[in-house]
């Protein structure tokens, strides 16, 4: 710990340019964190006044592969990357959590009545909440603390800030209430009950587990209770790659139906096996049953049933790929799944509007743009609309980011790096 102004100088002297680089990984990012981080700090004494502080990080993430498989209990690889939210913090002695939050007004959370019915559902207050009951529950300490929180990672291009916000809450009650002991994956699961029971938002935990443990991380969320999680230890960079997120502006809006349908179809193919979900279901089991599955449910039914069973597949060889180091393969694999989002499981556009497809064109310009075996492209998150993602070679992102800009607009197409951390105290 250490007094704000105090800190200040020494950010500013330079005692955390080494954190910085390798939290960061992209050497323009880095350097930009020095400001930030005074600029935050400057804004909590402003708030509370000069006070000894910690600060915390916690990434956004992005999703790589297992496009829609973690609500049928399947695989996914995802990613920590170098967009996070960061706090500055002030244990208390009280059973209050003050926060704020860039500049929106100051929330107060009593933690000594953590009913959800009570819970402002919707709210970030909600979240704070959710994972204060969640790490109560399984037996963690819990306690008050002043905070200034300011987060870079981009709120609607489907880099989970809401996850990130909830892992950096985790976070901080570990390391000031529990000395560091609570887990990532416990921390992620607290973020997920935050969102489902208190904020009102469901959702499967791939956003969590990422934004918790960083780096690309493989989940297998066969056991829901307690799902397998691993860090796949692969540096992106050091291969000669970025990762690039167009954000082609296309409305979330109305969407709601789009996306519900999409577990519900393939809960419904599964209910022909007598199964609540997909997993296990083979593509034997798809092909030899295939008349019967259309004529009872629906051709979508079906595609997106086969999407789900090779996906899964998908996922193990792409950890295979990246533990092997092959970085060919795993770019391969990554086309592929983009192809099959696309083509079977059909989430690029929605039927009831042909004349909007953006992701349609984005993906289409970096079919052109990008090279075909050495770099790769694919719809990013939930589809319908918003965001792809492309590894792009390094020498060649200037290139990629102007020509997908000049369609999407300027700063549409962010140029990422995937950290090897997920919630950690920075000081």
């Amino acid at each position: 710990m250490a007094i704000t102004k105090e800190l200040i100088k020494e950010i500013e002297d330079g005692i955390l340019n080494s954190a910085f680089a390798d939290i960061y990984k992209d050497p323009e990012m880095a350097a930009k964190q020095k400001e930030r981080y005074c600029f935050a700090i400057k804004r909590f004494e402003s708030i509370y006044g000069e006070k000894d502080v910690q600060i915390f990080s916690a990434p956004g993430r992005s999703e790589v592969m297992g496009n829609h498989t973690d609500h049928q209990r399947g695989e996914i690889l995802a990613a920590g990357i170098n967009l996070d939210a960061i706090a500055v913090v002030h244990k208390t002695d009280s059973n209050v959590i003050k926060m704020v939050s860039g500049t929106y007004p100051k929330m107060r959370v009593d933690i000594s009545n953590l009913d959800s019915k009570k819970s402002k559902s919707g709210k970030s207050e909600a979240l704070i909440e959710g994972v204060c009951k969640a790490l109560n529950d399984r037996g963690y300490t819990i306690g008050g603390f002043d905070a200034y929180v300011t987060s870079d990672v981009v709120i609607g291009a489907g880099l989970s800030s809401s996850a990130a916000f909830e892992t950096l809450v985790g976070t901080i009650i570990s390391w000031l209430f529990n000395e560091s002991r609570i887990k990532d994956t416990e921390i992620a699961m607290a973020g997920q009950f935050a969102e489902n029971v208190y904020f009102g938002k469901p959702c499967g935990l791939m956003d969590q587990m990422a934004c918790s443990l960083g780096n690309l991380v493989h989940v297998d969320f066969r056991d829901t209770e307690n799902p397998f999680s691993e860090k796949i230890m692969y540096d992106l960079s050091e291969a000669g790659y970025s990762l690039c997120i167009t954000d082609t502006k296309g409305s979330h809006a109305n969407l709601t139906d789009e996306y519900a349908a999409i577990p519900k179809e393939m809960k419904e193919v599964a209910s022909f096996f007598g199964k609540e979900v997909l997993l296990d279901v083979s593509m034997e089991d798809l092909i030899n049953n295939a008349a019967k599955i259309r004529s009872g449910y629906s051709d979508r039914a079906f595609l997106r049933a086969i999407h789900f069973v090779s996906e899964n597949e998908r996922v193990k060889k792409g950890v295979i790929a990246l533990k092997n180091n092959d970085t060919k393969e795993f770019l391969r694999l990554v086309r592929e799944s983009g192809r099959s989002s696309f083509e079977y499981l059909q989430n690029v556009y929605t039927s009831g509007d042909v004349a909007h497809q953006s992701l349609s064109v984005a993906l289409a310009l970096s079919d052109m743009i990008l090279d075909k075996e050495d770099e790769a492209f694919r719809v990013h998150g939930g589809g319908f609309a918003g965001t792809i993602q492309a590894f792009v070679k390094n020498e060649n992102v200037p290139g990629y980011k102007e020509k997908m800009e000049a369609v999407f607009g300027d700063d549409s197409c962010h140029v990422l790096k995937i950290r090897k951390y997920g919630g950690i105290k920075v000081i």
